[in-house]
């Protein structure tokens, strides 16, 4: 099927910046489906009627995400769903020596699954463990010294750059008793589902090349108090890896809330406002010039939101702003804690009858995180999104670094940064958004310099960030301003 999309651009000779008006077709027969589209753009300009050539603008779309956001196979990801749940028990501490059952049957398994991929791709993935024991000392969830193991695959970008675009799953999984490793614990949705997900991430992107790395991360210990998370992020500081983001998958196949509801078009992005590690000073400047809400991992989940509302347009993203549900915890919160940007993507409405529950039947209620519970349609949108956000990610220059603004007791607005210097840039963009607004509302392509000024938008009304962006249309992450521009004497 196809859908045309149509940007509107109205102006008149009086106004000093063009407004933006969007509309998509979203839903067809009840259903929610992503449309690909094509894009024009119409200028008005006084009483005269223009159209755009392709080669006055940026690309507004990118075929090859297109491509990707319809790439995510739904038969490929119950194959793998199903696997992962007759290891029949992924207990961190379950048996590692068993090929069929237990935490270390599963791990080879999702290793060979990587080794698989990167064969049909000329070797394009590093695939390999990475470890380390934690003591049973002041571990409840852990009665003996643990090794937990994570399984890793990194794609190489073209740039050979130090810069890393992240996805993980859990490869465990629990029952009412967090450290009892024999009986059945299925764990269908939490998180085979997340686990299955970076696996066809790996495969759909593996189809392509990218300028910056992209790694898939297949991450143990979660339930036992993200052993795999702490030991990744500190083992990726020690590489000196720069950390784009990291994208959490915990429970992406549920589509059955607790409270009755039944929804397989919105899911949730979790996000905090700003790094953990923020200084006296940073917190000066959020107090007197903004950005209490627009650190790092904030900016990471607003690209999320954007970016599938453009190519995805039938799902509606939640930006919920909280590290994670009210007073829990996922994998991306150790990278959080090491300073790198990371959000958590799961399900709306999640059933906490299929949440670390032991297998049973109570009152006419089924208990227990089975196979039954998981949308495997569901679970192939949100492996779409994140797919399509590590390839646009992956795609795009760096951020700009240094980015400064100035405008006090003026009726215009400038922003400054630091080039970015890598080949593929084409340019850069500023945002500007209302402060109570939780996204991007306007934007104004300045070309490949690096000072503009906003005339007529007064910077106390707004939130500004500078993005940069790529000859194939792809952006990085908005960078929020951190210092003032000097003024002049």
């Amino acid at each position: 099927m196809k859908s045309n999309r149509f940007i509107l651009v109205i102006s008149n000779k009086n106004m000093s910046e063009k407004k933006q008006i969007r509309h998509q077709t979203t839903i067809i027969h009840g259903r929610c489906t992503s449309i690909p589209y094509r894009l024009f753009i119409i200028f008005f300009w006084g009483n005269s009627l223009a159209i755009a050539q392709k080669s006055e603008i940026i690309p507004q779309y990118n075929d090859r995400l297109l491509q990707i956001a319809g790439s995510a196979s739904v038969s490929q990801l119950e194959s793998d769903i199903r696997t992962l749940v007759n290891f029949g028990t992924r207990n961190t501490l379950s048996d590692t020596v068993s090929k069929v059952r237990g935490i270390g049957a599963a791990r080879r398994w999702i290793k060979s699954r990587f080794d698989e991929i990167s064969a049909g791709c000329d070797h394009c993935l590093d695939v390999f463990y990475q470890d380390t024991v934690v003591s049973a000392t002041d571990n409840a969830r852990i009665p003996q010294d643990t090794r937990i193991v994570n399984v890793v695959a990194v794609q190489r970008g073209t740039l050979k750059s130090n810069r890393y675009i992240m996805m993980s799953g859990d490869i465990d999984s629990r029952i009412s008793d967090a450290t009892n490793a024999t009986d059945d614990s299925p764990g269908a949705n939490d998180n085979a589902t997340g686990m299955a997900g970076t696996i066809e991430a790996a495969r759909i992107l593996s189809q392509y090349s990218f300028p910056h790395n992209i790694v898939y991360l297949g991450l143990s210990g979660e339930e036992q108090g993200l052993f795999g998370g702490q030991a990744m992020a500190r083992w990726a500081k020690e590489q000196g890896w720069q950390i784009i983001g990291i994208l959490n998958n915990d429970m992406i196949g549920n589509i059955e809330g607790i409270d009755g509801s039944i929804d397989n078009c919105t899911f949730r992005i979790f996000s905090e406002p700003t790094p953990v590690g923020a200084t006296e000073q940073q917190r000066i400047w959020h107090r007197f010039y903004g950005g209490e809400v627009d650190g790092p991992s904030r900016q990471l989940a607003r690209y999320i939101d954007q970016i599938t509302r453009q190519y995805m347009p039938a799902m509606k993203p939640i930006m919920i702003y909280r590290l994670d549900r009210f007073g829990r915890g996922g994998h991306h919160r150790p990278f959080n804690d090491l300073g790198f940007p990371g959000v958590r993507i799961m399900e709306t409405h999640e059933n906490y009858d299929r949440q670390h529950q032991d297998l049973r039947t109570e009152n006419g209620i089924q208990y227990g995180d089975v196979i039954e519970g998981v949308n495997f349609p569901y679970v192939a949108k949100l492996t779409a999104v994140n797919a399509l956000t590590l390839g646009s990610l992956a795609s795009a220059p760096s951020s700009p670094d240094g980015v400064m603004i100035g405008g006090a007791v003026s009726p215009s607005t400038t922003l400054r940064w630091e080039a970015v210097e890598e080949e593929h840039l084409l340019g850069y963009k500023i945002y500007w958004r209302d402060t109570t607004s939780p996204h991007w509302q306007y934007e104004r392509w300045v070309g490949n310099q690096t000072q503009f000024t906003l005339e007529n938008v007064i910077i106390d009304n707004y939130l500004f960030g500078v993005a940069s962006v790529a000859k194939d249309g792809s952006e990085s992450v908005v960078q929020f301003p951190t210092t003032l521009i000097p003024r002049s004497r």
